[in-house]
């Protein structure tokens, strides 16, 4: 499925990006899904919001549990201060996760028809795993910034294996916060770990204190239908959406099987099915 220049590119920058990999269909089936989830979801009165800056406060039950689940979590400005919505329910949401590409039939299907699987071998992974799956929605004018990181501090292996498949459901421009990378900058080391403590909550492990390099992230402007995969170990980042227009993704994640998959590991999938 990819070329040998298209390799070479991923191996040098840390990322690939696909124009065209799925169908208008193929979008609207996964966006109606969605959709269709959250008319069903029922919020609880303590509502999770996911931060990965802060990501210690969202910690709790509900988020660390959200691997063997389908979960919702609400952007930070959707909810004041006593706990009530600023906007619609559907407007709130900041991503569904972490598990429907088990759980649910509609994503599961989708997942095998797009063969992310036969990619990930493509790129090195012996026994690919899809270990989390997210749907992303950046909501209009409330969407949050995403901080700098590298995916393989959540989802951490022995050797590390990680690599992500961010594919755009709508068009992702600067406005509305589209992904920045930094090109090559999957060659630096793990910064740091998200993990579980012994006695409950969690924590970020430093793993490496040198600054991130001092060079510019790239734009990656894309219009719907592209996939963009990504380095385990590369910094990427988001602004967040100042436009009136949302920027709804679909991400997966695989590691490898046989790398060693922590028990500390925040993040505690299903096993497969």
């Amino acid at each position: 499925m990819l070329t040998s220049e298209q390799l070479k590119d991923y191996d040098q920058q840390g990322y690939l990006v696909i124009n065209d990999f799925i169908s208008p269909a193929q979008r609207q089936v996964l966006m109606q899904r969605a959709a269709d989830l959250i008319e069903a979801f029922e919020p609880p009165k303590k509502r999770s919001i996911f931060t990965t800056d802060e990501q210690e406060r969202s910690s709790d039950d509900y988020f660390l549990e959200s691997g063997s689940a389908i979960r919702f979590f609400f952007e930070e400005k959707a909810i004041d201060s006593d706990g009530q919505f600023t906007v619609s329910k559907h407007q709130s949401i900041n991503k569904i996760g972490h598990a429907q590409h088990q759980l649910d039939p509609v994503y599961k299907a989708m997942v095998e028809e797009l063969d992310f699987v036969a990619v990930g071998r493509e790129l090195g992974i012996k026994k690919p795993r899809a270990i989390q799956s997210m749907h992303i929605f950046k909501q209009p004018s409330i969407g949050g910034e995403v901080g700098l990181h590298q995916d393989s501090t959540f989802l951490y292996t022995e050797p590390k294996s990680c690599i992500g498949f961010w594919l755009a459901l709508e068009d992702a421009t600067i406005e509305n916060g589209c992904l920045q990378g930094l090109p090559g900058g999957h060659k630096i080391a793990l910064k740091q770990r998200f993990k579980l403590l012994k006695n409950g909550g969690t924590e970020f492990e430093p793993l490496d204190d040198k600054p991130w390099p001092d060079q510019p992230l790239k734009l990656l402007e894309v219009p719907a239908g592209t996939l963009i995969i990504l380095h385990g170990q590369l910094p990427h980042y988001s602004a967040a959406n100042t436009s009136n227009r949302s920027r709804q993704a679909f991400t997966l994640h695989l590691v490898d099987e046989e790398c060693h998959y922590p028990a500390d590991n925040w993040l505690q999938p299903i096993a497969s099915l």
